[in-house]
């Protein structure tokens, strides 16, 4: 794995490429993320080049001074981090709101995107979702109260009774977001990301032709199994798995989404999905 930095719009931005001369993948991480999400997730050993971008704000990439925080932000430092790494045609994928910029990215430019693949998607089409809100008011707590009351009064309020309940895992980590250094910026990237959307219509994702992979799992409120269902049967040619839940054996999600990926990559076909 080699790791280089580019400058966009002020930022720095930190790229992780594996290298090798097979065919890429552009595999992007979560809301508060970073690129060892990703390893957690994606086979290395499928024999694609991975290129990993870390996202603003977000691993070793800077926040820049560009507000409000927007999926279609990260899309375009995605795709200029493409660029840069020498992609021309290249799988997308992601978790949660990486797969919404890949989601994005596949909707956008599907002469460059040969395959999509979506591990437990926190949208389907439409922005502000209520299974986001919890991270709207992480930042609100964190502008107002700081980092560690507003951790004590968000542990005790209704939000987290209910992700107790039904997505403890999302519970564990959204409380690690109160651990972040910089509270003014992770307040502006939750809130800015948690009240966006995709940009891509039910129409528009049931035009998408190309090779499709949703990955969903129970128990989560955030990343709701029933968005990956409604995704996976909009667009036309998804294969749908429901992977172990993380929530309740993270060991056994993590080797099924893997496993999941590596059969999904070595069924296609090299001639549509070549750099």
């Amino acid at each position: 794995m080699s790791g280089s930095r580019f400058l966009r719009d002020g930022a720095r931005l930190r790229l992780h490429d594996t290298g090798g001369s097979g065919r890429s993948i552009v595999f992007q991480h979560g809301l508060g993320g970073n690129e060892a999400q990703v390893r957690q997730n994606f086979p290395d050993d499928s024999g694609w080049r991975r290129v990993t971008l870390d996202c603003r704000a977000q691993g070793l990439s800077e926040a820049g001074e560009t507000r409000p925080f927007r999926l279609a932000m990260f899309a375009d430092d995605v795709l200029a981090a493409a660029d840069a790494a020498g992609l021309d045609r290249f799988a997308a994928g992601g978790i949660s709101t990486g797969a919404a910029i890949a989601l994005m990215l596949a909707h956008r430019c599907p002469e460059r995107v040969s395959a999509l693949i979506l591990v437990r998607p926190s949208w389907a089409f439409e922005p502000a979702p209520a299974n986001m809100a919890p991270f709207v008011e992480v930042a609100q707590l964190l502008r107002t109260h700081g980092p560690a009351e507003g951790r004590r009064l968000f542990e005790a309020s209704p939000t987290a009774e209910m992700l107790r309940r039904e997505g403890p895992d999302n519970l564990k980590s959204l409380l690690g977001l109160f651990e972040r250094d910089d509270t003014a910026v992770t307040a502006d990237l939750l809130e800015g990301i948690a009240t966006d959307g995709p940009g891509v219509s039910r129409k528009a994702a049931a035009e998408l032709r190309m090779p499709t992979l949703v990955v969903g799992n129970a128990l989560d409120h955030v990343h709701p199994p029933a968005y990956a269902t409604e995704i996976a049967v909009t667009i036309p040619q998804a294969i749908h798995v429901h992977a172990a839940s993380k929530a309740l054996d993270a060991a056994a999600h993590f080797a099924e989404v893997k496993a999941a990926i590596r059969a999904f990559l070595a069924g296609l076909d090299p001639d549509r999905s070549s750099p």
